[in-house]
């Protein structure tokens, strides 16, 4: 069963019926003990008065009726009694007529409640105990027709039942329509949803249930990443469109025209530009790698995989590239755009560092990261255009002068701060990032 509304109805349906089953079998057995508990409290006292009643002579026990009432004297009246000794004789209520009560003997001091079958075919509730009286020993048991009293708690369970079927109809009905009213609630999402995917809105509205809440809120959250990302790979797009319009507009001029002296190593240094270009933009994919969208970065598990990457890249020069990044830390951010910003400084580096590249990364309450190297370093006018976008300050070095500024995009969405200063151990550039924490 795939759907929440039927598991909800079907749960608190069962639990509706439960609770209703439970509270008419406590009911009833309440009710049983209360009616027993005062039909034997009502036997104790005609115990005690049959015990007052009786008397001991010469001529053996006898029973004073005027001090009994009338009912133990009514042939199946209902209330009975039978006076059992140790030598064997029995006295009984002339209610039982010509018919007796088997009670089993007990010594003094001793007592039981039994349900026993009674005369005219009745229930008797039987009360025996053990007594010493006047120097004899004798079981005295006192019983009373339980029959009327079945007979009412039988209707009472009976109406009972009725009642609570209307009201567990009634109440699982009533729950059904709160179940429908909550869900239609959720209408309003699922419509949201599809003027998604019509183009027709931009994120889901947040006036939901608490419960759906978090969901909505992690789902815009994910929209706004794909939209983010979807930005910079139009504007990645337009800024290679743009680097390749001029190379190839040069090598069709090289095609149309006659060949001339120096036409073929422009064609050349052209072609190299291009490949240049293209080889840029694998390396963004190699560094970005295939991860499912919205991931979150793990410096413990993707620093050491970044850095054996941009080791090949760099692998001629021989650089040494450290980091330090203490264990547990969860960067904000998405994984994607961390390994483009983390990518981009660290491949920056590597190609102005002499022998050494070093990452740090800390968190608190904010995320600080610190790239730095052992190159020539930078003066104060020249650190001032490293995030223009396409500038560039060594023509003589590969790339396109587009990492430093995407960078500084990715800083600008999180909220976050991007400060260049000269590295004071290894004596070349530092760039330190600092975003809010996750």
């Amino acid at each position: 069963m795939n759907s929440l509304k039927r598991r909800l109805q079907l749960g608190l349906g069962l639990t509706l019926i439960a609770l209703i089953g439970l509270i008419w079998l406590i009911g009833n057995q309440a009710l049983r003990a209360m009616s027993e508990g005062f039909v034997a409290s009502r036997l104790e006292h005609d115990a005690q008065g049959l015990l007052a009643s009786m008397r001991f002579g010469p001529e053996g026990t006898e029973l004073s009726w005027r001090h009994l009432s009338e009912v133990y004297s009514q042939p199946f009246s209902g209330h009975y009694f039978v006076i059992r000794f140790s030598d064997g004789t029995t006295l009984r209520s002339r209610s039982l007529w010509d018919q007796t009560l088997d009670i089993p003997p007990l010594p003094p001091g001793q007592a039981a409640r039994h349900h026993v079958a009674g005369p005219d075919a009745q229930t008797l509730l039987l009360l025996t105990g053990g007594y010493r009286k006047g120097g004899r020993e004798f079981t005295l048991g006192v019983a009373e027709d339980l029959t009327p009293i079945l007979r009412e708690r039988d209707r009472y369970s009976r109406w009972f039942a009725l009642l609570a079927l209307g009201g567990l109809g009634g109440l699982l009905l009533i729950q059904s329509l709160v179940v429908n009213y909550s869900f239609r609630r959720l209408e309003r999402v699922r419509r949201e949803v599809q003027q998604l995917a019509l183009g027709q809105a931009s994120q889901l509205s947040e006036e939901v249930p608490a419960e759906v809440l978090p969901l909505v809120r992690e789902f815009n959250q994910l929209l706004g990443l794909l939209n983010q990302r979807l930005a910079r790979s139009r504007n990645a797009l337009g800024n290679l469109a743009h680097a390749l319009k001029g190379p190839l507009n040069l090598l069709t001029q090289y095609f149309d025209q006659p060949d001339e002296p120096g036409r073929r190593g422009q064609a050349a240094h052209q072609t190299r530009r291009i490949g240049q270009l293209m080889e840029r933009e694998l390396k963004r994919a190699r560094l970005a790698g295939k991860h499912i969208a919205g991931s979150r970065f793990e410096p413990d598990r993707e620093l050491p995989e970044l850095i054996a990457v941009l080791q090949q890249i760099h692998g001629p020069r021989g650089l040494r590239i450290t980091y330090r990044a203490p264990p547990g830390i969860l960067p904000a951010g998405e994984r994607e755009d961390m390994l483009e910003l983390l990518g981009n400084l660290l491949d920056n580096a590597c190609k102005w560092a002499a022998t050494r590249v070093h990452c740090r990364i800390e968190a608190d309450t904010r995320i600080r990261i610190r790239v730095e190297d052992d190159g020539a370093g930078l003066d104060p006018a020249d650190i001032e255009r490293l995030t223009d976008r396409g500038a560039r300050l060594d023509e003589r070095t590969e790339g396109h002068g587009l990492g430093l500024a995407i960078v500084s995009d990715i800083v600008k969405l999180y909220g976050g701060t991007l400060r260049f200063s000269r590295a004071g151990g290894l004596g070349g550039l530092r760039v330190e990032v600092e975003l809010p924490g996750a």
